[in-house]
């Protein structure tokens, strides 16, 4: 059995790394704050990413018209339907979460960690949303609660990166990283595998960058073709190759062979709204994905980190 698993995963799960930590199942819930992203109103860019919702990859957190103790406690019931006791992580999922002035970040967090039970925040956001004074407030933060940074990448590449409008670079990416690591804040790094045009190879060269990088976790994601999104225009137009579930099984295999077995695995894949998805439609069956994965790792007898 691989070392860092409680069933038979052959990967580092956030199962695992939880039971380990606390003794106890820990179920994140996620919550809309109302942000906004320097990506939309010009501070970096306009338009957002082009694979972005209207929600801003928030579908599944609760209803931004609602105080987050409400959220918190809807969302609860949906994760843990059978009340099962329990430690919960409040998620800050849809949009940019750093992206506000410190008085706002300080009332939204600690409403949440202000919740019975509440060990913890995981707040994602982009690497040019993070303040200086952002990076200080985090820092006590992370000494009073399990903090974790969700830091969207996507890829290492250039020119993808210019296709899908992300308006920042792997240098200034990188940069946060080290910036949040000198303060001891652990970072979990988002990719998407099956963007337009990238090949296995550039998508593997993504994992081998984050190998180099102090992370402690990753979530791994198959491109989901959202309707009425810039995405959905560009594949109605060009018709570009959409990864099947034969070929994104391969790929996330060969990155998870690829990749450092220290860092936590919290994604291995899209979770899409059916009813606004486009393509690919074997994207909703999740847990024959999951499945299928753990199959054809034991078929191959391989592991995380097998080929470093």
């Amino acid at each position: 059995m691989f070392k860092y698993t409680l069933d038979n995963k052959r990967y580092h799960t956030l199962n695992y790394y939880y039971k380990n930590k606390f003794g106890i199942k820990v179920f994140k819930v996620s919550l809309n704050g109302g942000f906004s992203c320097p990506n939309l109103d010009g501070k970096v860019g306009f338009g957002g990413c082009i694979y972005c919702s209207k929600t801003g990859s928030g579908e599944f957190g609760g209803n931004k018209e609602k105080s987050l103790t409400e959220q918190f406690y809807e969302m609860r019931d949906i994760v843990n339907k059978k009340h099962i006791p329990c430690k919960y992580i409040g998620y800050f999922q849809a949009r940019t979460n750093t992206y506000a002035d410190i008085d706002t970040l300080k009332k939204k967090y600690e409403e949440v960690l202000s919740i019975p039970d509440v060990i913890g925040l995981n707040i994602a956001t982009r690497c040019d949303a993070i303040s200086d004074e952002c990076l200080d407030y985090l820092t006590e933060l992370n000494k009073k609660t399990l903090l974790t940074i969700e830091l969207g990448l996507q890829t290492i590449h250039e020119s993808t990166s210019k296709l899908i409008n992300r308006c920042h670079t792997v240098e200034q990416f990188d940069l946060m990283v080290r910036k949040l690591r000198e303060r001891h804040i652990n970072v979990v790094v988002h990719i998407i595998n099956g963007l337009p045009y990238e090949t296995k190879e550039m998508m593997l060269d993504t994992v081998k960058h984050l190998n180099t990088l102090d992370i402690q976790g990753i979530k791994i994601h198959m491109l989901h073709i959202i309707k009425d999104t810039g995405m959905a225009n560009l594949y109605l137009k060009e018709k570009f190759h959409v990864l099947n579930k034969e070929e994104y099984i391969d790929i996330v295999i060969k990155q998870l062979e690829i990749l450092d077995p220290k860092i936590i695995v919290n994604r291995i894949t899209s979770d899409p709204d059916k009813d606004t998805l486009l393509e690919p439609v074997w994207l909703t069956e999740k847990c024959q994905l999951l499945n299928d994965i753990d199959k054809e790792m034991k078929k191959r007898n391989t592991y995380q980190g097998i080929n470093l």
